[in-house]
């Protein structure tokens, strides 16, 4: 499985949501490798309707309704065609109470993927959490062109994975190559979580395809 965050790179604006959308099911169609865009709240609509692929959403709010302006209802963000959505980024970060408290009132069968960014995070406050994944992404790593989380954090790799059983565990964080895909596989990882070694590549859909590559490997 490899998610793909589109963040708010300018080569995801608008139609530029909708072509690496479409990378991502050609792709997916391809090598059998499910790949699951994850893109703005503005983006969602658009991309289920017309690719009809599995889609989530960048970030929600813990709010599901009312007068909160600008925040992103799950209920809304399942409604508008939304299948998940992440928690946590290591961006867009949340207390944990506020995690749990949203966990607990997560709609049925709208996926959850929690971010931890250390291994104490899964120590305290994330030990007991039941999410649909955890994708583990040490902060200082992210956009890392160089170096990611299976060359230099390999083992909190295999601790997470052994930690939560059966809740599928990703890696990612400067993750970049197929080496970089089998090294998670390894240790334990049931996938990847991507943004600026695609988003930002000079050919998306070759960069794409290389990582996916990569689960043909193990």
């Amino acid at each position: 499985m490899i998610l793909v965050n589109f963040k708010i790179y300018k080569e995801t604006f608008g139609e530029g949501a909708m072509r690496l959308a479409e990378v991502c099911k050609r792709v997916m169609e391809k090598t059998k490798v499910v790949i699951i865009p994850v893109v703005s709240a503005l983006d969602v609509y658009r991309i289920k309707k017309e690719l009809g692929i599995k889609v989530y959403i960048q970030a929600v709010s813990e709010y599901e309704d009312g007068a909160k302006t600008g925040s992103i209802s799950v209920k809304a963000a399942k409604e508008a065609g939304a299948d998940g959505a992440l928690i946590n980024h290591s961006e867009q970060r949340v207390k944990p109470g506020t995690i749990k408290k949203m966990l607990s009132n997560w709609p049925e069968g709208f996926e959850s993927v929690v971010c931890l960014q250390t291994i104490g995070q899964m120590e305290g406050w994330a030990k007991n959490i039941k999410p649909t994944m955890v994708a583990y992404e040490p902060k200082y790593l992210i956009g890392n062109r160089e170096k990611s989380v299976a060359t230099e954090k390999p083992e909190i790799i295999k601790k997470i994975a052994e930690k939560y059983g059966v809740i599928p565990t990703l890696a990612g964080a400067g993750v970049h190559s197929k080496e970089d895909v089998l090294v998670a596989l390894k240790m334990g990882a049931k996938g990847i979580l991507v943004a600026t070694d695609v988003v930002k590549a000079g050919d998306q859909e070759k960069e794409l395809s290389e990582l996916a590559s990569g689960f043909k490997m193990v």
